[in-house]
Parts: structure tokens; sequence; C-alpha cells
């Protein structure tokens, strides 16, 4: 016979463990003092000596917390070892105070941790382009696609002719996309690459028209310099880069100096090749992750403001299916990068891989639960083809969210 009405409790927010905590009639102090308690955190650390991870271990004892390290790792035994650190908010908190006190590479140690505490507690930001300041972080950011060539894996051909395509944008628009992205050469695997030429003469005509009819952010879908300049120089004021500026080393030079927006992404290859040869990943999210952080580095390194990038994974671009089931589970890792995150699985062939529809237009419902999972998993931008749909998912999923 039951006694009490008792149950399990999992927070995924710290305003949820706050409702609990007014709900108990805890006093003010009290919250303060237990919060951090509700908030469990793995940290990984790759390849550290071994005398470091074991003094990360020792600190994470005596605190009520603990580390996980290779079982050769206290005879030093092997050189280096990963870390994983298990604690909760406060237990890392006192980590770190505690590691400020020890030698430079330890402190460095703490001051990571402190960054990536920091980063994941961000939930807004300012995204900034050439032409207004984005705000992110209230509610999910739909992206429309726009793709202005004949080739794309989805749409190609149908908006080729620049009626057809200005009319597609300004639905979108009136279907409440947040941004639109214009793309004039197709990102497909085993697609052929365009001249930035070609690529120009697809694109100028739909962003000059949009950009004077609608009030809605314009991208430009390109991983060239003289594209992308040109582009902007029309209206457009993010550059959407599927090679995170390093198919052209003129980009991130482009970028800086209009001022625009920029989305950086993980692929591997480029898309002519990128689904063949050997798809492994020792390591899919860290390699990812470690990936983008590097190119986040490398735009700040040249100017690029901070606030003017947002980060992608590449749902689709060198990765095997479920890879791209993977990175949308373990999405909010991502949230890691202190940057907005960016997702695109509209209409692609990994979806088929579950629902078994080949169109790609059949893909809608496979799209709208990816995006709904995107959404719960802490992303802030989705680039889909169908807007007026998408939103209404987005809108419920953002609903969910913040319940």
């Amino acid at each position: 016979m039951k006694v009490f009405n008792s149950r399990l409790i999992f927070f995924t927010s710290q305003e949820e463990s706050l409702q609990i905590f007014e709900r108990i009639g805890v006093d003010s102090y009290g919250i303060s003092a237990m919060m951090p308690k509700t908030s469990h955190f793995n940290i990984f650390i790759e390849s550290i000596p071994c005398y470091v991870a074991n003094i990360l271990k020792q600190e994470m004892l005596s605190i009520g917390g603990d580390a996980a390290v290779n079982r050769q790792s206290v005879s030093c035994k092997v050189e280096k070892t990963d870390c994983l650190i298990m604690g909760t908010r406060k237990q890392l908190v006192r980590l770190i105070e505690k590691l400020m006190l020890q030698p430079s590479f330890l402190r460095g140690v703490a001051e990571e941790v402190k960054q990536l505490l920091e980063n994941v507690d961000r939930k807004e930001f300012v995204f900034k382009t050439s032409r207004r300041e984005i705000q992110i972080g209230c509610r999910t950011l739909v992206m429309g696609v726009l793709n202005v060539t004949p080739d794309s894996f989805s749409d190609g051909g149908k908006y080729l002719s620049a009626e057809n395509a200005i009319r597609h944008g300004l639905r979108m628009a009136d279907e409440g996309a947040d941004i639109i992205d214009v793309g004039g050469e197709s990102s497909r695997p085993g697609a052929e690459p365009v001249t930035a030429e070609e690529e120009k003469r697809r694109v100028l005509p739909i962003i000059e028209a949009l950009a004077k009819k609608v009030n809605v952010p314009i991208s430009i879908d390109t991983t060239k310099s003289e594209v992308a300049k040109a582009a902007i120089d029309a209206g457009a004021e993010i550059v959407n880069d599927i090679s995170a500026m390093n198919f052209d080393p003129e980009m991130v030079k482009v970028i800086h100096d209009t001022g625009a927006g920029v989305i950086l992404m993980h692929m591997r290859g480029r898309p002519k090749d990128m689904q063949k040869g050997d798809l492994t990943y020792f390591d899919l999210i860290g390699e990812i992750l470690g990936y983008l952080r590097e190119a986040v580095e490398k735009a700040k390194g040249f100017g690029v403001p901070e606030d003017n990038i947002v980060v992608d994974p590449g749902i689709g671009f060198g990765k095997k299916p479920e890879d791209n089931l993977k990175i949308l589970k373990h999405l909010r890792e991502f949230k890691s990068l202190g940057r907005p995150v960016m997702i695109g699985t509209s209409r692609k062939s990994f979806i088929a891989k579950i629902t078994g529809q080949d169109s790609p237009e059949e893909r809608i419902e496979g799209t709208a639960a990816s995006v709904t999972a995107a959404v719960l998993q802490g992303c802030n931008i989705v680039r889909v083809h169908d807007v007026a749909f998408m939103k209404r998912v987005v809108g419920v999923a953002d609903a969910i969210r913040a319940a």
C-alpha cells in the first residue's frame, strides 16, 4: 500500500528548481545556497598530464564530486590521460576557486571550466550583421531556404527564374521567415562547383529585389569571397559559409570589412566528395566542437567580432545517417561554444533512411520531428524549406521548452 506520493524530478532549468523550492517554502538564502546543487555537469578534458588529472580527481573528491581518469594515471605509467569531471554546479564553482590557487596550468583549467559554465548558462545573444542587430534567445528563429540552382537536392530548378525566386522569397517573408538564405551553388552530395560569375548571375538580381521589398535579413549561402562581397553590396547582410571560411582565404577579410554576420559550419571534404570514403569519426561531437571552436577563434583572430558569429554542426555534410541523429541528440553540448547554434535538417536524406520516403518533399513530418528535437536541445536557428509549416512546429517546441 502506497503511503506517500513521491516522484523523481529531473530539472532541465534553474527556473524549474526555483519553482519547487518556492513551493516547499525555502527562504531566499536557502534557495541561493541549494540552487547550484540541482545542476549536474560532466566536463570532458582531453589528453592532460597525469599529475594534473590526479590533482583534479583529488580536488573533486575532496568537495564531494569525482573525476574519471585512466587506471594507470595514478602510477603515471601513461604520460597523459583524458579526464571526465563530474559534479554539481556548486562543486564546480568550488573547484574553480581551489584551482585558481594552484600553478598556472591548473589555473588555465579553472578558466576553461568557468567559461564552459558561463556559455552553457547563456540564453540570449545579439547577432550583429552589416545592417542590424538580431535578438536571439527568446524564441527559435526560422531561416527560409531559397535555392537559385538547377541541381539542389530538394528544389533544384524550381526557383531558377528570377520571377519565381523573388515570388518565393516574398512568400517566405509573409510566412514569417526571420532570415532568407539565398544560394546559387548546390551543396548536395556529389554536386559540381560553379564559377563565381555564374553564382553571382543567379543570386544578385534576387537579393537586390528582395532587399528593396522586405525588411527581413538576407543571407548569402556561398563559400566564395567574391560572391559574398557582391551579395552584401546588393543587400545581403549575413554570409552562410559551409566551409567555415576555409575554402577561400579572402572570406574572413570580406566579413571583417563589411561587418556582415557569418555562419560557420562543419564539413569534412567538399560537397563533391564529402559523402565518399571513410566517414568514421573517432569522437564525432568532440571533433565537430574542436573544428568549430578553431573556426570561431580564427575569425576572432582576424578581427571579426564574436557577436557576428553563429555556428552550425553541419547535418549531412560528411556524416553518416546515425551521426546526424547523434548530433541532434547531443546538440546542447554545442552551447559550450558560447555562440548561437543553427541546424539544417530540412528534407535531408537521413530522414528518408528512417521514414522510407524517397521524395524530399515528402519528408516534412520527419523534418518537423528533427526540428522539434533541435529546439528542445537549445537550437537558436533552424534552416528550413517549408517556412509556414515549420514556424508552427517551432512555436509549439518553443512553448514546450519554456514551460
